[in-house]
């Protein structure tokens, strides 16, 4: 679908946004990312880099672990605790050989367990991880290259992404490349990278001595012996204060741009990061996204109002990666606390893209994918009044698709099944019957009747929708082509189940149910009931 017309993005306010959910996505402060990219833009600053390397510098630091989803649900089957890759793994992960093996191997037990069993623990993972290390590298350096390629970033790049794993020594992997043959971009951000975790982990004067340590081996010495030399100056700056308006700022001229198509498939980019958090979840977000915008259509949704619905479907789901792999390949019950981690993911969506100007704009739909009618959605419990035509159509749309698609612990269910499920949850007032209706109708679904609140039939639910917006008795029949005499019999009995006789008390509780939704023209498949 193509953007409104003239519309330019700031590339660098999607990718800046990714990053924050990068952060998520491994467990470390939210800004960890933006935070290391001005230390490298310091950094590459006192190197004299060029304009062209920092630039690239830049884009690479933000986007450093955008791999980070790729074969998760087989990192989190083979190391113990959710954090514990963060905890053990990734501050040895420009050590030497036996750190790096070190972190690994406590990354392998559970740290709850007696001293037998975590050896236990440690035999038996390792041979596994060291199988699997190799494959993971791959796929996150591959995953890297294809989802920066989606979001507008020249070739020169991309093309970084294949030397993240890459080390001075030429001791890393895939292990084709060492020294100079790493590009500068890649040894200034993996200095920065590790400096900005080091310094979170222990100061600016144990990060300035790790890497100090680490240069002529993981790192390039003409960039880490620098850092290390000016650790008071660089490392100092800025380092707990709000990142995002000056990473903006500090990013290097030209500044890229997205326009038309590159915004939807930058978004889409950002959707997909999010869903390969598990296979159960692939192509999650650009379905509901498609599905919703059919359903839009069909209501005859403004053009901006589908745009944003659109947008807003195709990130719904960022927030995702904030809850461990395991919740989502879980398939016994969840427990409380699994729970309590799912409802959040919401919350991180809308919180990620609340740092953008453009972004923030999606978050009232995206933000609101699992609220309900009734108040008994998550994560606010927001309630009929508060949910707008996009929000109401992507609810409806992302339960139909998720429930087609498998889960961990049932069966995909056939399209036939999930529909008359959509309807009882329409008819239960969690979902709204008419995006409901448009939902399954763009689906290829029949259908069904479905009951309205006090038990309104789909007329009367019409006529009070109208009268809330002001009009009377006889505009009421002029816009439904009945006649004045039929209009008030369909107003008395519509007031008669809502317990009021005033238009006023009809119209409050037209807002509380949220009737009033879709504006004055309710959606069209009513129209020509009587």
């Amino acid at each position: 679908m193509a953007s409104q017309g003239g519309e330019l993005v700031r590339a660098a306010e999607v990718i800046a946004a990714l990053s924050l959910a990068t952060d998520l996505g491994i467990g470390v402060p939210l800004e960890h990312g933006l935070h290391s990219t001005l230390l490298a833009m310091r950094l590459g600053e006192r190197l004299g880099v060029d304009q062209d390397t920092a630039s690239q510098t830049y884009y690479a630091c933000l986007l450093f672990y955008v791999g980070c989803t790729a074969d998760a649900e087989v990192a989190a089957d083979t190391f113990g605790d959710d954090d514990a890759l963060t905890r053990h793994a990734l501050p040895a992960r420009f050590g030497s050989r036996p750190e790096m093996t070190t972190g690994i191997l406590r990354a392998l037990a559970d740290p709850g367990s007696p001293a037998p069993v975590r050896a236990l623990q440690m035999a038996r993972g390792m041979p596994r991880a060291a199988r699997e290390l190799r494959g993971h590298v791959t796929a996150f350096c591959e995953v890297a290259q294809m989802l920066t390629d989606r979001l507008g970033l020249p070739a020169s790049v991309q093309g970084l992404f294949a030397y993240l794993v890459e080390r001075w020594d030429g001791k890393g992997l895939p292990g084709r490349a060492r020294g100079e043959a790493i590009p500068l971009p890649v040894r200034i951000a993996s200095v920065a990278r590790d400096a900005a975790f080091q310094r979170m982990l222990g100061g600016p004067e144990h990060a300035a001595r790790v890497v100090r340590r680490r240069a002529g081996g993981a790192f390039d010495p003409a960039v880490a012996v620098p850092l290390a030399d000016a650790a008071p100056e660089l490392l100092a700056a800025g380092a707990d204060g709000p990142a995002w308006e000056e990473t903006l700022d500090r990013e290097p001229g030209p500044r890229l741009t997205l326009e038309g198509e590159a915004i939807e498939r930058a978004l889409g980019a950002m959707g997909d990061f999010a869903d390969l958090a598990s296979p159960y979840l692939a192509g999650h977000s650009a379905g509901v996204a498609e599905l919703a915008t059919a359903a839009a259509r069909q209501c005859r949704l403004e053009p901006a109002e589908l745009v944003t619905l659109r947008r807003g479907a195709l990130v719904h789901d960022l927030g995702r990666v904030a809850v461990p792999v395991r919740i989502w390949q879980k398939a016994a019950p969840l427990t409380p606390d699994d729970w309590e981690r799912v409802r959040l993911h919401a919350y991180h969506s809308e919180r990620v893209l609340a740092r953008s100007r453009f972004l923030a704009a999606l978050g009232p739909v995206a933000g609101f994918h699992h609220e309900r009618l009734d108040g008994s959605g998550y994560h606010r419990g927001t309630a009929a009044a508060a949910l707008t035509p996009p929000a109401r159509l992507l609810a409806a749309a992302d339960a139909y698709h998720a429930m087609t698609e498998p889960r961990p612990h049932r069966a995909p269910f056939p399209p036939g099944q999930a529909a008359e499920a959509l309807a009882r949850e329409a008819a239960t007032g969690r979902l709204d019957p008419d995006a409901v209706a448009a939902v399954l109708e763009v689906a290829g679904q029949r259908v069904p009747r479905m009951g309205r609140p006090a038990g309104l039939t789909e007329r009367e639910a019409e006529v009070v929708a109208l009268l809330a917006r002001g009009l009377q008795t006889k505009q009421v029949a002029r816009r439904l082509g009945i006649s004045v005499k039929t209009a008030d019999h369909h107003i008395q009995n519509a007031y008669a189940k809502i317990g009021v006789s005033t238009r006023a008390a009809a119209a409050l509780f037209a807002m509380e149910q949220g009737l009033t939704a879709w504006g004055e023209l309710p959606i069209g498949r009513t129209r020509d009931r009587s």
